[in-house]
This record gives C-alpha cells, structure tokens and sequence, in this order.
C-alpha cells in the first residue's frame, strides 16, 4: 500500500487530491481542501498501510488513555486510539475482550465488519500502471492479512493510527437516538483531530499532551531551574582539612560565567563614572622611586614615609619625564579603579616649581661647580626676627648661601632656641629661600614647638623611633634639596643634630670589621659626611646651605669621636659654652671661637676692618666677660652698624 508524504501531496494540484481521497474512500471528501485534505490522505493511507502490513500488533506497555463517550459497534466499528507525534510505535497485538461480548455477536457482524473494513482500505491510485510482479505481490499479501486477522471486536487496538474524522461536537449531534452504547462494553480511547482548522491558532495547532506537556521557558530561566536543581539534589559534604575541592558543575560554572559578565559591566559603568572625575584632583608630593621602577609622591604630612596618601606613578611616566627621586611634584591624579589601592598620577603640571619640559636637560647636582659662598643671609633687618642672638651671629660668624655651619654646643646651652630663630630671620629676610628644619632622635614636645614657631617645614623623627626611620627621612630631605638646587633655588636645612644622626648611620650600617674609638665603625661615618657635605654654593645660581649642630661635652666617647670627624668639614662655626648658660647668659654663644672662613667674600671691607678691631679688644677677656660687653653694647644700640661706628665712645 503506498503511503504519501505532505511535501509530495502539497504540489500536487486539487483534482488529484480529490482524486486520491475518492481511492482511499475517505468520507466527505469533496467538502475538504487544501491542507485539511491533504492530512486526511495521509492518515487513510496510514492506516490501511498498518493494516495491510503488520496485522499483528504487540501489546504497548503503560496505561490506558481515558475513554470519551460509548457509541454502538455497528456505528464504529473501526476505532482508533489518538494520533503521536513522534515515530511511529511498534504495532501492538489485539487485546482480548469479554467472554460476554464474544458470545453477542453473531458471524453476520463479522462478515459485516469485514467487508465495511474491506471497503475503507482500498489500494490508493499510483502514477502509471503497475507491474505484473506489484499486483501478484499485493494480492497475497492482502489474501494472506484477511486470513490471519482475528475478528474485530467492540474495543479497537489502542495505538492504531487515528482516522481522521470530522469534529467531535458534530459528529455528535448526527448520532441517532437509538445509538445507545450497552452497559457491558468497553469504553473507547479518545478520538483528537490534529488537523489545523482554518480558524485555529498556533496554541491548537500543537495541543497539550497526555500529560499536560511542557510549557515553553526562556532559556537563562531554565538554566536558573537547572542550577537549583542541581545545588538542591547535590549531597551536602563536609569537607576534611587536605580534601581535595570538588569541580564545578556545569551550572555552577554558567552561573559563575553571568556573575563574571556582571562584574565587569559593572566595573566598565563604575570606570565611566570615574573618568568623569579625571583632571579634576591635584596632589603634591616628593617622589620616591622603588627598585623595582615605579614611584611614590609622600605626602610630607606623614614625614614622607609610606601613608595612604601616596600617589603612585609608574615607570613609564618617570622616563617621560626624567623625574628623580626627590622631586617635588604636582600632577593631577584620578579616582583608583576597581581594584587599585593608590591613586594613579595622570597629568604632571610641575615639578620643583617649574615647567617640567624645562627640567630635563638639567644637570646633576654633583656635576654643579661649588664655589665659597659670595651672598650673606640678612638676620637683622626686620624688628619681629631681630633680638641678641640673631645680631651676634650676624656679627661675628656670618652665614651665607652655601654655607656649611656646624654649631657646637654642650646640652642645655640653647642651640634648639638658636636654631628657630635662625630660621625665623632667614624666613623673614629672604623669603624666596626654601627652609627645612630636620629634627633626628629629638623630643616629641620640641618637634611640636618648632612645628608652630617656625615658619618653615619640619620634617622630625623622635628618639622612639627606629634607626633607620632616622635614616630614611634624612636620605629623602636630602635627595628633595638636591633636586631644587639643581633646579635654580636656594635652599637651607637645619639639622638638630648630626651627631645623633650619624649614631643612626652607624647602627643601620653594615660591620666592616673595622672599629673606631667609640664603637664607631669605619664605614658609617661616610654618609654623615656626605649629607653634610652636600652644601655648598653653586655657581650660576641655586645654593645649598646645611646648618648643624653637633654635641659636646656629653660624656660619650662616641660624640667626641663624631664631632673630630665634622670638626674641620665646615666653612662656619658656632660655639656655644655651657659657663655662659649657667650664668643665664643668651645666647650663650663664645664670641672668640666662633667664626666664617672667607667672611672677607660676605661682609663690605669697612666692616671686616671694623671686626678685626672689635675681636682684637675682646681677645684679652674671658667669654663671660666678652660676651657681657658685647651684649650691653648692643642692648644700646638698634643696628650692628651702630654699634660698631660708635664702639670708641
């Protein structure tokens, strides 16, 4: 029997169609067309193919589909169980029916079913004529089916191929009333026609199963629901210390996969946002440069040392620049990322107050020609700054740009006070100078007074802390001095002291076998002596001067040893005697050991002339007594001018 398939009878024209419907006896065949006709000729030539080929049908395993409403055998005597989509099942063998059923019937309904079913399943019509050999091998094959076919009964086959009948509801309405379906038979399966209607929407077109089939879902919702089914059927262990980690599922790792995704749209929105912001903060610091290439700018709130301040530069933008370690720098910075710790340096604006294209052919600051200091430092002029001890230094150990001034004083003499105001009139008087005051292994109550009385930066390490924070911040005040030097200003550090500083170098340093009276090693005295050696004039501008104060008097065989080491380094000395703080007299400085190499090269000749006469007159005295003299003298006057033009009165 030949079957057709859809794309086949869809290019065959109407008359055709209609023609095959007649061949395959298919009821109401003139009022169908088009699709509805087509998927009638197909399920006819379905079913007389099943029936022709296999008529024994295995018994289909699970449950019996529910049965719709009883009509008599006489008006169906071929029912069939609904239509599946899918493959076609194995063909099931006929069930067995009720002893009382087969005995009401009669050979006169058999022979009626049988030529009703004889008239239903008549060969369909073919292209062309059929062979000789075709119709011999359908003839038998027909004979042969009609003699091992049992007789049919009430209840049909329940995975027979559907007929394809008219809509339920009609088919109803045409019953006649003495239709009645006995009590004893069986109930048929239902009956689905799965032939669109012309006014069927694509809801009816694919109806629901026997189990209510499944309902379309979006596919991240059925990944959500596969991910929680699997967490929820997932045994709970507890894992051991040294257990090995399970993997990842394959719904944990689509799930890992969005969260990733999320993230980073997350972090591109949050980038967006802070680049808005990019330009807008300015910061400023000394950069220090790491081994491994990048850089810091301290924040000189935190003394320089490593703070959360700190904006980061990275080695790239140091070469495009030619930055050093020790420049000061202002540069625009922008928010960190997501996952930066330091804010990241954009725009470089200055750098040691200048332009930063013009810092690049800069030289270094040990290839600048040192020269003996030519311009003297004003102490006296401004009546704020200008008190007894400014005018004395002014007088008799005048400082000048590039000067290397050691003061040397016992404990208790004044030299912290002495320094301030120092500092205040260098302030005052030249306020083009950068100051830096650098306290080592000092008083925390003293680094807080000069804080608020001076008017310069402190940058101060207590005695608590370690040596080499000592160390650390001295090198760092030491490399931002160089850099403004070799960029053309004039700069002056005070230390408070290099005596203790050089006890910092010489714990921190390495032992080299070699020790000094003192317990001083041979090595670590060389970087004290390089940081005050430093200062010095420069020739064609910028200055470093190094004001220090080194103890004596202390007991310590380790100071003495320090203070010999320094003692002829400088161009200037200051000294202060402890016999004039015990009187009470400040400053207590000795006029007649205090003195400026080449004061010739800072002071007018009439002046020099003028001081060699007032230090000849004072030479015979004590330093009580020469200090007493100059004091009352100058007690008397407003000027050191006046006092030495009218010193013969």
């Amino acid at each position: 029997m030949e079957t057709y398939k859809f794309n086949e009878l869809k290019k065959m024209s109407p008359e055709r169609l209609k023609e095959i419907a007649t061949g395959l006896a298919i009821p109401d065949a003139e009022s169908l067309e088009g699709e509805s006709l087509i998927y009638a000729i197909i399920d006819q030539s379905a079913e007389a193919a099943a029936a022709v080929a296999k008529p024994a049908e295995p018994k289909k395993r699970g449950r019996k589909p529910k049965a719709t409403k009883e009509t008599p055998a006489e008006e169906t005597p071929a029912a069939e169980a609904p239509k599946k989509r899918g493959r076609k099942p194995k063909s099931e063998k006929p069930e067995k029916t009720d002893q009382s059923d087969k005995s009401d019937k009669s050979d006169k309904s058999d022979q009626s079913d049988k030529s009703e079913k004889s008239e239903k399943a008549p060969e369909p019509k073919k292209r062309g004529r059929k062979s000789k050999a075709q119709k011999e091998a359908e003839a038998k094959a027909l004979k042969e089916a009609q003699e091992e076919t049992p007789a049919p009964t009430d209840v049909a086959p329940t995975d027979e191929m559907p007929e394809a009948p008219a809509p339920v509801e009609p088919a109803a309405q045409e019953q006649p009333a003495d239709a009645e379906a006995p009590a004893a038979a069986a109930e048929e399966p239902v009956k689905r026609d799965f032939r669109p209607r012309p006014d069927s929407s694509l809801s009816e077109f694919f109806p629901a199963t026997r189990h209510q089939g499944k309902q379309f879902k979006p596919r991240s919702e059925r990944e959500r629901q596969e991910v929680a089914q699997a967490v929820a059927a997932q045994p709970v262990v507890l894992a051991e210390p040294g257990m090995p980690q399970p993997q990842n599922q394959q719904g944990n790792n689509r799930k890992n996969r969005q969260q990733k995704y999320e993230e980073r749209r997350q972090m591109n929105q949050r980038q967006d946002f802070a680049s808005k912001f990019d330009g807008i903060i300015t910061a400023r610091g000394v950069l220090e440069i790491e081994p491994q290439g990048h850089g810091f700018l301290r924040s000189g709130d935190y003394n320089y040392m490593p703070s959360p301040d700190d904006v980061l530069i990275s080695q790239q933008q140091i070469k495009q620049w030619g930055l050093k370690t020790g420049d000061v720098v202002e540069a625009t910075v922008r928010p960190p990322h997501e996952g930066e710790k330091y804010y990241p340096l954009t725009e470089v604006i200055a750098v040691n107050g200048r332009d930063p294209h013009f810092l690049r052919d800069r030289q270094n600051f040990e290839h600048l020609t040192p020269l003996f200091p030519d311009e003297k430092f004003r102490l006296c002029g401004s009546p704020f700054t200008t008190n007894l001890s400014t005018r004395v230094v002014d007088m008799f150990a005048p400082i000048g740009k590039g000067q290397r001034a050691l003061i040397v004083a016992p404990p208790k003499t004044g030299k912290t006070i002495l320094l301030k105001d120092i500092a205040n009139a260098i302030a005052e008087n030249h306020p083009e100078t950068y100051i830096m005051i650098l306290l080592i292994d000092e008083r925390p109550e003293e680094v807080t007074d000069m804080i608020r009385t001076v008017n310069a930066e402190v940058i101060a390490s207590t005695f608590d802390e370690p040596a080499d924070r000592h160390v650390k911040i001295a090198g760092i005040v030491l490399e931002k001095a160089k850099r403004m030097v070799e960029s053309g200003h004039d700069v002056v550090i005070l230390l408070d002291s290099i005596t203790r500083l050089a006890r910092a170098y010489n714990t921190v340093a390495p032992g080299s076998g070699k020790i000094l009276s003192g317990g001083v090693d041979a090595n670590a005295l060389q970087r004290p002596k390089r940081f005050f050696g430093a200062a010095r004039n420069i020739e064609n501008g910028g200055s470093l001067t190094i004001i220090a104060t080194a103890l004596t008097e202390t007991s310590s065989k380790m100071d003495e040893v320090i203070f010999e080491e320094f003692k002829g380094t400088g161009n200037m000395e200051l000294q202060l005697d402890r016999k004039l703080a015990n009187k009470r007299v400040f400053p207590a400085v000795d006029i007649m050991a205090s003195s400026t190499r080449r004061d010739d090269l800072l002071l007018p000749k009439e002046t020099i002339n003028r001081m060699w006469i007032m230090r000849r007159f004072l030479s015979d005295r004590t330093p009580i007594e020469a200090m007493e003299f100059i004091k009352d003298r100058m007690e008397r006057t407003q000027t050191n001018d006046e006092l030495l033009r009218t010193m013969g009165d």
